[in-house]
Formats: structure tokens, C-alpha cells, sequence
């Protein structure tokens, strides 16, 4: 959107957030990016990385300034309006408008001022076009063009769609993630009284943290956890949100024996769970975090269960039925000892990992901590996760792209009661194995 002698220039694009480019009032000066702290560069053309994006930026005259968007590699994705854009027809039918009417002002006021601009048009390709004709016809043509990229979103990019986009995406729930004040005590706690294995462990110096992988089986078909140690930080709060992880063990009587042996502690004794008659313990691990035994038969996903305790339920389940995918299970009130439990998740509770919502009545808040950070969860694409969460009342805390170093994208975004979640992709996750 060009605007005539405003010093702001505001450009709205389906693939990044509105941006501004801001013009210096000394001539000769550079323009200063959104959220830059300082400008250097000469009235020439140049390019300035910006929002993920490249910018190349034209002076075309002393009050117009022509940018277009330059595509990066292929870790940098195009834009979603090629996949689906998030908006309704009444919105879709102001925009085209509005952009239509932008564009057909600035092209009649260019035959008058700008009788450079043809040339300028032509050695760049505007929004990704390649213009072969007059400035003048190819207006018209991005003009109509633009009106019918709206149109078509609004008929075919509906919450419905996404919806179903949502529930066909393979997604799995990787690993949970947590802090710990000393990352060997808590590898030999879990590997000698849990029965888990190291998977794989990685020191990041440079960043002052190690990371160690552990679990029941490999981390390509399995749920697993992964464990953080920051240096120098020997303790964090674990909070009062953050409930228990569930472990499913054949015999609990017989595995507290066993952690009792190793000098765990052990905070409630096997028996029926309260109000049924499935055998459960509780157990501690070193940073006090627990752990509930639940006892089964042989499953294939023996880290069965994350407690987490929300505000309002029946806005978490709604919230990850619909952003990220998941089935409510089951739902089971407990007004005796007044609490309501929500089991979500990927599949049965039995054969896969699952994500345990628990409300206390009367509670809407609860206090995080420092201690537990979040569960990731793959998926074919964090670039549509990312639109499907924002569109289901999910906040984005990290834009959807690759990680420095490792290329793997990712998309981190936060529930209604502030509870994280990192989104990576299924492809990336398992050459990062590799």
C-alpha cells in the first residue's frame, strides 16, 4: 500500500505481520526497519532482512518508495496464502476493495509524477509478478488479481477447513520438557529406579546448558523427556499448576518396593485411586517432581500421562480439540473431593501418551514456576499449526521457521492458561535424529 507524502509507509503481508518502513526527513539519510536500532544505509537500493524476510527497498521519488519481498531459501516457506488464509468473506471483501482502490490511485497519480516508475516496475517482480506490459495494464491486472486472491480465501480458507486440516495432520506428542538442579542424580534416579534408558545426551556450551533424552523406547515411536540442566542452577520451583507425569507399570507394589530399595521417596503408598479401582503410588524424583504409577498390562507407551492443572476446562478442552488436534477421551467429575479430570490426546490412553487437564473447583489461576517448560509435539506443518492455533484463541510466542544451526522449524505457542507447547516438524525431527 503506497500512501502519497506520508513519511510512513505500512505494508500488509499474508505471509509476515504488518511491518513499517520508516522515512528519514534528511534527505540522503537511510530508511529504518520496524524494530531496527539504527540505519546506515545510502538512497540506493538495498536489501534489509526484516520479519524472517528480505526487503528490497527503491526510492522511486521524494514521497514514494516501492518494496517487494525477495525469496529466501528454502527454509524460509512462501507464503500461506497458497495453503489457506485465515479470514472471513465480509473481511476478504474489505481488503480486496481497499487494496484495489489503493492501487488504481497510485497508478494514475504515477503517469503523472513518476514517469520513471515503468522501468523501476521492471527490473524487480512487485509482490512476485513479473511485469511484461506498461505500468499502467499491469496495474489492473495485480489489481484484479489481488481482488480474486481475497475472494478465493474467503471461500475456501474457512475455520471449518482448518478444522479439518487440524485433525488430518499426523501429530504425536514427542517429549515434555523440564529443569533440573543436577542433571547425573536425575539420570541415575531415573535409569536405576524408573527403569528408563539414556537416549542421548548433548552439552551446549556456548549456550550454557546440557540436555539428556530418556525414556522407554526410541524417541522416533515413543514419548520420551528431556531434561535440562543450566549451569550453575542447582534448584527451580516447580510451581502449583504443574500436577504429575503417569508412568504405567504392571506390578506397583512390586516397583515402590524397588525405589524405596534405592532410597526414592515415595508420597502415597499403591492402592485404588479414589473413586475407582485402577492401583496407583506416587512417587518423587530427586527435584520433586512426581511421578504416579498407574498399574497396566504391557502398553506400547509406558510414559503414559502429563497432568496439568487449567483454570476453566471446558475452554481447554474446546481450545485442544480444535488448535491442536487432540480427542477428549474421557471426562470424569469428582464432586466428593471436588475436582473434574479431562483425558486428551492422539489416541487411546492405553497404547498412547496422553495430556490429563485437571480443574480444582473455584480455581481459575495457579502459580508456574520456574521448573517445568513445555511438551513438543510434531506435526506435518508449523507454518498452518501456527495460523490454526492464533485462529483458535492459542498466542504465539515464537513464529513458525527453523532453529539456527539445526534447521529444524518449530512454532511455540502458549494455551489459554499460559501452558507452552513447541510444534516441530515431523521431517525435520527425524533427520535430526539421524
Amino acid at each position: 500500500v503506497f500512501t502519497k507524502k506520508k513519511k510512513l509507509i505500512t505494508i500488509f503481508s499474508s505471509s509476515v505481520s504488518s511491518l513499517s518502513l520508516q522515512r528519514k526527513t534528511t534527505q540522503g539519510q537511510g530508511r529504518k526497519g520496524k524494530g531496527e536500532t539504527s540505519a546506515t544505509a545510502s538512497p540506493q537500493n538495498q536489501e534489509r532482512k526484516l520479519c524472517g524476510k528480505v526487503f528490497w527497498i527503491s526510492p522511486l521519488s521524494e514521497d514514494f518508495y516501492m518494496v517487494r519481498i525477495i525469496p529466501m531459501a528454502a527454509s524460509i516457506r512462501p507464503s500461506l496464502s497458497s495453503s489457506f488464509r485465515l479470514c472471513n468473506s465480509t473481511a476478504a471483501s474489505r481488503s480486496s476493495t481497499a487494496a484495489a482502490a489503493s492501487l488504481s490511485s497510485f497508478a494514475s497519480l504515477s503517469s503523472k509524477r513518476l514517469p520513471s516508475l515503468s522501468s523501476a516496475i521492471r527490473q524487480s517482480e512487485l509482490f512476485g509478478l513479473k511485469p511484461s506490459k506498461p505500468w499502467r495494464q499491469e496495474c489492473t491486472s495485480i489489481r484484479v488479481a489481488a481482488a480474486g486472491n481475497m475472494a478465493q480465501a474467503s471461500t475456501t480458507a474457512t475455520p471449518e477447513n482448518v478444522l479439518e486440516w487440524v485433525k488430518q495432520d499426523k501429530r504425536r506428542m514427542l517429549h515434555v520438557v523440564y529443569r533440573v538442579g543436577d542433571l547425573d542424580r536425575t539420570i541415575k534416579f531415573y535409569t536405576e529406579c524408573l527403569g528408563m534408558k539414556l537416549l542421548r545426551k548433548r552439552d551446549i556450551p556456548e549456550e550454557r546448558y546440557t540436555n539428556a533424552f530418556l525414556g522407554y523406547g526410541p524417541e522416533d515411536s515413543q514419548f520420551v523427556i528431556e531434561l535440562t540442566y543450566n549451569y550453575g542452577i542447582d534448584n527451580y520451583d516447580i510451581g502449583a499448576g504443574f500436577g504429575h507425569f503417569g508412568i504405567a507399570v504392571e506390578d506397583v507394589a512390586k516397583t515402590v518396593e524397588l525405589i524405596k530399595a534405592k532410597g526414592g521417596k515415595v508420597t502415597r503408598e499403591p492402592g485404588p485411586v479414589k473413586g475407582g479401582s485402577t492401583v496407583i503410588a506416587f512417587i518423587e524424583d530427586p527435584d520433586g517432581y512426581k511421578f504416579e504409577l498407574l498399574e497396566r498390562g504391557p502398553t506400547p507407551e509406558p510414559l503414559c500421562q502429563v497432568m496439568l492443572r487449567v483454570g476453566d476446562l471446558d475452554r481447554s478442552i474446546n481450545f485442544y480439540e480444535k488448535a491442536f488436534g487432540m480427542e477428549l477421551l474421557r471426562q470424569r467429575d469428582n464432586p466428593e473431593y471436588k475436582y473434574t479430570i479431562a483425558m486428551m490426546g492422539y489416541g487411546p490412553e492405553d497404547k498412547s501418551t496422553v495430556l490429563e487437564l485437571t480443574y480444582n473447583y473455584g480455581v481459575t489461576e495457579y502459580e508456574k514456576g520456574n521448573a517445568y517448560a513445555q511438551i513438543a509435539i510434531g506435526t506435518d506443518d508449523v507454518y498452518k499449526t501456527a495460523e490454526a492455533v492464533k485462529l483458535f484463541g492459542g498466542k504465539i510466542t515464537r513464529e513458525p521457521g527453523p532453529l539456527p544451526g539445526i534447521n529444524t522449524k518449530i512454532t511455540a505457542c502458549l494455551d489459554p492458561d499460559g501452558w507452552k507447547t513447541v510444534f516441530v516438524d515431523n521431517t525435520d525431527f527425524i533427520k535430526e535424529l539421524e
